[in-house]
């Protein structure tokens, strides 16, 4: 076969693929994912019975909203990693500042507080717990994710899936702040940075061999 009939045989059929379709798939994986994610929550956790009382507290947003500014993040990433050629840029910031945000508000409360208190403040109640869970309620987010980039044409397999893991992460801890008791700076620094950065790793590992073409 010559070289020219294998092209025109290899450029038949093609159709130029749909305008918008990582923001159809991506936004589709979170309409399956997100449900899911607040039905684990509130069938293995429920909601803090003092919910309404917390929202006037600043800690609060701050739990609820710096995992979100993360998720936010994850997904503008995600959707730039999804189709080649394309550069996150400046992206990968929305994820780190939050943290850095947040890690330098337990530095100052850590050295605020008196040696006695120093420990409660970051161990808290629930740290044998906090990853996991929030790790547990992210997973339907990081599949439905993982799923939605199958469909699309990610290049850099193991960062696509990681930007899918810090969408499903920050959104998992956001939905678990809902029921999370603890309000404290080191806190949420440690182990809720842990339970993001899980499914962060868990896409980066996952990615390269379930998003291969």
């Amino acid at each position: 076969m010559k070289t020219d009939d294998l092209v025109s045989m290899l450029a038949t059929g093609v159709a130029p693929v749909p305008r918008r379709a990582a923001t159809r798939s991506i936004a589709l994986a979170l309409a399956v994912g997100l449900p899911l994610s607040f039905a684990i929550m509130f069938i293995d956790f429920g909601v803090r019975r003092d919910l309404v009382q917390v929202m006037f507290w600043p800690m609060f947003w701050v739990k609820l909203l710096f995992p979100a500014c993360i998720a936010i993040a994850g997904y503008v990433m995600l959707h730039r990693l999804a189709r080649p050629g394309v550069r996150v840029h400046k992206a990968w910031l929305g994820v780190l500042l939050p943290v850095a945000i947040v890690w330098g508000m337990a530095v100052v409360a850590w050295f605020g507080a008196t040696p006695d208190d120093r420990m409660p403040l970051l161990m808290g109640r629930t740290w044998r717990t906090c990853i996991l869970s929030i790790g547990l309620i992210a997973l339907p987010v990081l599949v439905a994710a993982l799923v939605a980039l199958r469909s699309l044409a990610p290049t850099r397999l193991a960062w696509a899936g990681a930007a899918a893991g810090a969408l499903a992460g920050g959104a998992g801890a956001a939905v678990y702040a809902l029921h999370c008791p603890e309000l404290t700076a080191p806190f949420l620094a440690v182990w809720y940075v842990g339970g993001i950065a899980l499914p962060v790793l868990a896409g980066a590992a996952l990615g390269p061999r379930v998003l291969r073409w």
